[in-house]
């Protein structure tokens, strides 16, 4: 009988663009300590930026751009 371990990876499912239906998601399968949710200031400056341009970016698209101009930290 041969036993295999499994080892449970920490990896951080990055949040779609529509959040509560990524957060309910992760309730019902139990991988909420999995989902990554931006900081608030993120959703602000997407929002900011797309009023100003008319062009809608992704979160992770606006989070990248903040980390590498040093608005937030590199978590």
């Amino acid at each position: 009988n041969l036993s295999l371990t499994i080892m449970k990876k920490s990896v951080k499912l990055y949040t779609p663009e529509n959040m509560l239906e990524a957060f309910y998601h992760a309730i019902h399968t139990n991988t909420l300590n999995r989902l990554h949710i931006p900081h608030s200031s993120v959703f602000y400056v997407r929002a900011a930026i797309e009023a100003k341009t008319g062009k809608r970016y992704t979160l992770k698209h606006v989070e990248n751009a903040m980390k590498h101009e040093g608005m937030l930290d590199d978590v």
